[in-house]
């Protein structure tokens, strides 16, 4: 694939069938302007294909039959490991664990590793800016074994403060869990930098990588984290996977995080004992068409080439907060990309006096997809004294035809809404 000459959108878009779609129901416009790409992102033809070729001529359960079928899924199913493992830079892929989502993934570390090593005094930081699949566990692991939560704040700028994880991080501390990629703030965390101070304390260090995955190239190894966590949905695959990677010898010290069949070696009526890695964490039948297919969103991802996705992306979003700055009474969250170049492919915003679910609801009638909500980070809104934002977030699908539609409409909308209010 040559993309010397043109940008990924020009390419890629050929590939989304849902981007040549006509508008939804009611919508004025002739074709759908789809920026909620940090939600869930759209599926290329790939990754549909996958799909369709598994339950048409791989259709059997892994790991489990002698016969021809069964082995082509299998072989099928643990390539998709393998090409997951390579995504990320893993050293084996029996460090990556298929789970449901990033959020099972998490929850996973919190019931196996958190239950059996955490007590009272022990200590978990995590950020105010995190998503709530990565508040939520560890409040609950909290309540079980009575170890602590301790918060780190952000900066006027809204990006992680360090010198307050310096003064919080201590002895105490064996777990830090933080989003790579702030799907509210669009803020990139200096994840190796915490990693290294948190080395010293003894501490581990999860990464929640569900916004960046699709961005920007992931090396578990470089980083010098403990735990991953990813969504296939997030990358252009489908719903219902997402991975887990981890250290293989923390992983393998690791109790079950579920009892049933595959994750076992043998059964008796009074006692078990466990497969090996990774198949000790994925109990019962596996999403097996939906793993081979996440597989084919990674390959197609790593073909773009994620200079070109990541180079691509910095345009669009230095063009949508140009465009956004120019709107009278916008504020938007996070740092701008003059301030963190890196920083994720969105744009969160409120505007003065109106309602984002106002805004994203007739923008939705102009065929044009937002976010509004607290978009799973209630603590952090809390923080900026709001109940809800509006987000427009990027992929390298995105144009600048989109861009400009949609800042047309949302002038026109605040307008309408200003007018009627």
């Amino acid at each position: 694939m040559n993309l010397v000459d043109k940008n990924v959108a020009e390419r890629a878009r050929e590939d989304f069938p849902l981007l040549q779609e006509l508008c939804l129901e009611g919508s004025t416009k002739s074709q759908i302007v789809y920026l909620d790409y940090a939600a869930t992102s759209q599926k290329p033809l790939q990754v549909l294909k996958a799909l369709e070729h598994y339950y048409t001529y791989e259709n059997a359960n892994v790991h489990r039959g002698a016969h021809q079928l069964s082995v082509k899924a299998t072989e099928a199913f643990e390539s998709a490991r393998d090409i997951t493992a390579n995504f990320v830079n893993a050293s084996s892929s029996r460090e990556i664990v298929f789970t449901r989502n990033a959020t099972e993934g998490i929850n996973l570390i919190a019931r196996s590793w958190g239950d059996a090593n955490l007590e009272k005094g022990d200590e978990i930081l995590l950020s105010i800016m995190e998503h709530h699949s990565n508040l939520v566990p560890w409040q609950l692991l909290a309540k079980r074994t009575g170890c602590s939560i301790r918060y780190v704040g952000i900066t006027e700028s809204g990006e992680f403060d360090f010198d307050d994880f310096r003064k919080k991080l201590n002895k105490q501390t064996k777990l830090v869990s933080l989003v790579h990629i702030s799907n509210t703030l669009g803020t990139c965390n200096p994840i190796k930098e915490v990693a290294e101070l948190a080395r010293i304390f003894g501490s581990l260090v999860l990464v929640d990588a569900c916004q960046s995955l699709a961005h920007q190239p992931i090396d578990v190894r470089s980083l010098d984290i403990d735990f991953l966590v990813g969504s296939s949905h997030k990358i252009c695959g489908p719903t219902g996977v997402g991975f887990l990677w981890g250290r293989e010898h923390i992983l393998d010290q690791m109790p079950p995080f579920l009892g049933g069949g595959e994750m076992i070696q043998d059964v008796f009526l009074d006692h078990s004992t466990w497969a090996e890695l990774p198949q000790k964490f994925e109990a019962g039948t596996p999403a097996i068409a939906e793993s081979i297919a996440m597989g084919s969103a990674i390959q197609y991802l790593e073909e773009l080439g994620f200079d070109n996705i990541q180079k691509w992306e910095r345009n669009l979003i230095n063009y949508l907060f140009d465009k956004l700055f120019s709107v009278q009474g916008l504020r938007t969250l996070g740092p701008p990309p003059d301030k963190q170049p890196h920083r994720g492919a969105l744009a969160t915003f409120t505007v003065e006096g109106l309602h984002s679910n106002d805004i994203a609801g007739m923008l939705d009638l102009a065929g044009i997809c937002i976010r509004s909500g607290h978009h799973c980070c209630q603590p952090l809104h809390r923080y900026y004294s709001l109940t809800s934002t509006a987000r427009a977030s990027l992929s390298f699908t995105t144009t600048i035809q989109e861009i400009d539609q949609f800042i047309e409409e949302l002038i026109s909308v605040i307008s309408f809404l200003r007018k009627n209010s």
